[in-house]
């Protein structure tokens, strides 16, 4: 059974496509990911599933109810976590939780254990009177989360969770959601571009770039289609390299990037010498050289050609879209 369901959703702002055709389906149960750069059309998607955006074209639909024909069916359904701070930073985080309870009319003789229940599941239970601008950013975050799962939502949005957060809050961040997963069978979707993110929490990954999906399956099956090692050469003369290296036999595939070139192919360490080799005999500098196994970062530079951006937004067009969002 499928929890959400997408086919050829569309959303252009003017002359600018943020969403090109998108067709995908999610299991019930199953954590999925959108990973790519920011601008690539990941909010954009999230904001029409969760109905806070009309498509231009295509349709979808979550637990079963259309998100243009049953707006209200979907909300009750849903819970969502914004990428941006959504919480009143005067109030307490009981406050918060309560005020939440209310809009979505949870029942008074069930609320108070309910929003208990779910402050101790975000460890946030002995600081539940205290104001939420005393808290840290990861505190935020887990509190966002316990506001989302109020009026137990069969599926979960995650936009960006862990944004902004030191690497030991986003591990610990990690924890809840795969025991959200886990524990309460939550269909949990979340965009990222947090490639370890993605790998440690998702079943399966769509990479969504320039508002289309070029690669989607599981982490595992991605990194596979790559096969062997992957070896990373930087050179000055990356062009000049990249034909060279082309010419030998075993190379399985060869890429070119702004500063160096990609090689994959089988047992690495038995061609790394003969790659050098013949660098050095046609005058070619070589400033560095890895080899590894293949990660989702070489996933994302073997589909699209460039790394993932983790920069903040700041393209026009980004902000024009944001802008229209809100």
């Amino acid at each position: 059974m499928y929890a959400i369901t997408v086919k050829d959703l569309t959303k252009r702002f003017g002359d600018f496509t943020a969403v090109n055709n998108l067709t995908f389906s999610i299991e019930k149960g199953e954590v999925f990911g959108l990973l790519g750069p920011n601008g690539a059309g990941k909010s954009t998607t999230m904001a029409m599933l969760s109905t806070m955006l009309k498509p231009t074209s295509g349709q979808a639909s979550v637990n079963g109810y259309d998100i243009l024909k049953n707006e209200d069916d979907v909300r009750k359904s849903i819970g969502i976590v914004f990428q941006d701070p959504s919480l009143d930073e005067e109030l307490t985080a009981y406050e918060n939780m309560d005020f939440h309870a209310r809009l979505y009319r949870i029942p008074k003789n069930g609320r108070q254990e309910k929003i208990m229940e779910l402050l101790k599941l975000v460890e946030l239970d002995d600081k539940k009177d205290n104001l939420v601008k005393t808290y840290s950013g990861g505190m935020r975050r887990r509190l966002e989360i316990a506001r989302g799962l109020l009026h137990e939502p069969k599926v979960l949005f995650l936009d960006e969770p862990t944004l902004g957060l030191d690497p030991q809050t986003r591990n610990h961040l990690w924890d809840y959601i795969e025991r959200l997963n886990r524990e309460k069978g939550i269909t949990i979707i979340l965009t990222t571009h947090y490639m370890e993110e993605a790998d440690k929490l998702c079943n399966r990954i769509a990479i969504i770039d320039k508002g289309q999906i070029i690669a989607l399956d599981t982490s595992q099956k991605l990194k596979n289609d790559i096969g062997g090692d992957v070896i990373t050469i930087v050179s000055p003369e990356k062009d000049s390299l990249y034909l060279a290296v082309k010419a030998l036999p075993g190379i399985r595939n060869i890429e070119v990037h702004d500063s160096s070139i990609t090689i994959g192919l089988q047992n690495a360490e038995k061609h790394v010498a003969q790659i050098v080799n013949m660098a050095s005999e046609k005058g070619i500098p070589v400033d560095s050289l890895s080899i590894h196994k293949p990660t989702l970062e070489d996933v994302f530079l073997h589909f699209t050609g460039r790394t993932i951006r983790e920069e903040e937004a700041s393209s026009k067009d980004q902000m024009r879209m944001m802008h229209r969002i809100r």
